[in-house]
């Protein structure tokens, strides 16, 4: 491959021409440009041939791809890509460049000292004591070049001057930019910059420059350590609360990347194993951590200096303080509110008592007055009467109209004891005879009330009792309780209640007490609890049974005999007055199978054929009863009946249930 004749970015760089930095700068920016727009391998791309030098190989061609630069490209890509302003931008930037001079102190140079070169200001040796840690790599690599070709030992050699070549003050500037131009070296000397003021405004000063424009500077410069970019402004008297409060929460939590490697004691390097090498490092690693610690206490010292004199937090301070204390004067007016409420209430309460006593005292004393006034209008009847012989005619009458007028006294009320004294002294013995027959009658009245009310009440405790009382369960009812527990099994929704509506529909009973669900589950607990083979009630089912047996029995013979004493019946023939049983065999089974209970197996070819054999099939009963073994006709007619009646007996129990 063979290279184009041309200046490269490299040497453009080594160039100590305005030429040469001007074609650096530019070179910088196309390589920028090329990361970002991606179009530099279409545009700076060409495909050249070059003939081989190999004798073997004098013919043969290689074809390869090489990267343009100089100033022609340069011009064509910028135009290509941003225009011709992108071109002005480049060289007002670069003049911008030229106008920054670099100090050069010849004297301070001649004075340092190259075993020393820690304590020496590095950014002072290239010239750039006022610039320092804002200065950028362009403009370090700038004022190394300029140092270097005034300062360089050869150069000054070739003036005249006496160079030591062991001891000669070039060795620090070239300490000064192998610090300043690596980034990591640089940002440890950074972090320890001489210039750099660790102090804390004092109370002078900051009445000097006001609170403001002292912490501003302060915090502007600290700012620099902060690992997050935006730092928030310090404000001022006019900022809200809501910026100042953020300010100074991102300050008290202010994260540092200030490091303090360039004060160690020792370089790690100059161990001399790998033992002592680690015990170097940990050993600057405690004294850096011991310097980062010292470092965090100035900033919160710094933030909470700022803080107890920022007049803002001071006037924040007081509105809470204010607004705290107008929340407590509420509260104390709102618990004064609520007491003088209570005290009013309280007050009007001990007036209504007060007014309650007064008028139950009146009261009393108005029924005190009454009592001796009815006492003085007895006294005065009892005397009118006295006087008059109580208006009687003989001996007999007297022993009577005394006793009446005791009974007047206790049953006429004040102002009809006063009428009653006016009229005595009007008309006498007809007034007193009157009214003496109408309190008779009043009385009779109230005695005829009393009795029919007591008569009523205790007609009541009679039904109660009767109610609260146990049934008196007879064995027709508990046969029904024991059907109506098999017709609704356990799984019937209000099973109890349902079995309580049957036994009230379909029993009779001799007053008006009916089930209920405790009743009839009682029973059912009791029943199923108790010996059933010796209770009565199975001696009374048994006679029970047996007499239906026999009346069954008696009208089965009846219906048999006929007028020539001769007759045939599914169960047997009656000859000359006796039964004959058939010749089949199936003499005497009639009554068993009537008697003899349906199976599971019956029960589902009954079902079966019923289904089978629907209603308008002619001989229907017979068809079915062919299907069924050891089934009549009679047998399977009188179990459908049976279903009937059941289903509708559990439709009615559960509609009284609902």
């Amino acid at each position: 491959m063979t290279q184009l004749s041309g200046v490269s970015s490299r040497d453009a760089e080594r160039s100590p021409s305005p030429k040469g930095r001007y074609w650096s700068h530019a070179s910088q920016q196309l390589r920028i440009y090329a990361r970002k727009t991606r179009e530099i391998t279409k545009i700076a791309s060409i495909e050249v041939k070059t003939t081989g030098a190999h004798p073997r190989r004098r013919n043969q061609q290689t074809t390869g791809k090489v990267e343009c630069v100089g100033s022609a490209f340069l011009r064509y890509y910028n135009v290509k890509c941003h225009g011709e302003d992108a071109l002005l931008q480049i060289s007002k930037k670069d003049e911008k460049s030229e106008e920054i001079i670099f100090d050069d102190d010849v004297q301070y140079l001649r004075s340092l000292d190259p075993k020393e070169w820690k304590q020496q200001d590095h950014y002072a040796v290239l010239g750039m004591k006022n610039l320092r840690y804002k200065a950028t790599d362009d403009d370090i690599k700038r004022a190394y070049r300029q140092k270097v070709l005034k300062h360089h030992p050869d150069k000054r050699k070739a003036q005249g001057e006496d160079v030591r070549s062991d001891d000669d003050y070039f060795t620090c500037i070239t300490k000064a930019y192998e610090i300043l131009g690596t980034p990591v070296k640089r940002r440890s000397y950074d972090s320890v910059d001489p210039e750099f003021d660790d102090g804390l405004p004092t109370p002078a000063e900051i009445k000097k420059d006001g609170f403001y424009k002292a912490f501003t500077r302060y915090f502007d410069q600290n700012a620099r350590w902060s690992d997050k970019k935006n730092v928030p402004l310090l404000g001022n008297d006019d900022s809200p609360r809501e910026q100042v409060e953020r300010f100074y929460a991102f300050w008290y939590e202010f994260e540092s990347w200030r490091e303090f490697s360039y004060l160690d004691e020792e370089e790690k390097e100059r161990g001399v194993d790998r033992e002592e090498r680690r015990w170097i490092e940990k050993q600057n690693k405690v004294a850096r951590a011991k310097r980062k610690k010292e470092e965090m206490a100035r900033i919160r010292s710094l933030v909470d200096l700022a803080y107890n004199n920022d007049p803002r937090i001071q006037r924040f301070k007081q509105e809470d303080k204010d607004r705290k204390l107008a929340a407590k004067r509420a509260k104390q007016a709102k618990k004064a509110e609520e007491e003088r409420l209570i005290r009013e209430a309280a007050l009007a309460k001990q007036k209504a008592e007060e007014a309650e006593r007064a008028r139950l005292e009146a009261a009393r004393a108005e029924r005190e007055q009454i009592k001796r006034n009815l006492r003085k209008e007895r006294k005065t009847i009892r005397d009118i009467c006295k006087a008059n012989n109580f208006y009687a005619i003989n001996d007999s009458e007297t022993v009577s109209h005394m006793a009446a007028v005791e009974k007047i006294c206790e049953v006429l009320k004040f102002v009809e004891l006063q009428t009653f004294v006016e009229e005595l002294k009007s008309t006498g013995r007809e007034a007193f005879l009157k009214t003496m027959m109408e309190t008779e009658e009043k009385l009779e009245a109230e005695r005829r009330a009393l009795f029919e009310t007591k008569k009523a009440e205790e007609q009541k405790a009679r039904k109660e009792a009767t109610l609260k009382a146990p049934i008196d369960w007879t064995p027709e009812m508990t046969q029904l309780l024991i059907k109506a527990v098999n017709v609704f099994p356990a799984g019937t929704n209000q099973r109890w209640d349902v079995v309580a509506n049957f036994l009230n529909q379909h029993g009779s009973f001799i007053d008006s007490r009916r089930f209920n669900a405790k009743d009839v589950l009682a029973k059912a607990k009791d029943l199923q609890s108790s010996d059933f083979s010796k209770s009565s009630l199975k001696k009374a089912a048994n006679e029970e049974a047996f007499g239906q047996f026999e009346k069954e029995r008696k009208k089965v013979a009846t219906s048999l005999v006929d007028d020539d004493n001769i007759s045939k019946s599914d169960n047997g023939q009656l000859v000359n007055g006796s039964i004959k049983p058939k010749m089949n065999g199936d003499a005497g089974k009639s009554d068993q199978k009537e008697d003899r209970p349906w199976t599971k197996t019956e029960q589902e070819l009954l079902e079966q054929a019923i289904k089978t054999f629907p209603v308008n099939t002619p001989e229907r009963w017979e068809k079915i009863a062919e299907c069924i073994p050891n089934r009549s006709k009679k047998d399977c007619m009188k179990r459908y009946k049976e279903l009937v009646e059941l289903v509708r007996a559990k439709k009615q129990a559960a509609n009284l249930s609902k």
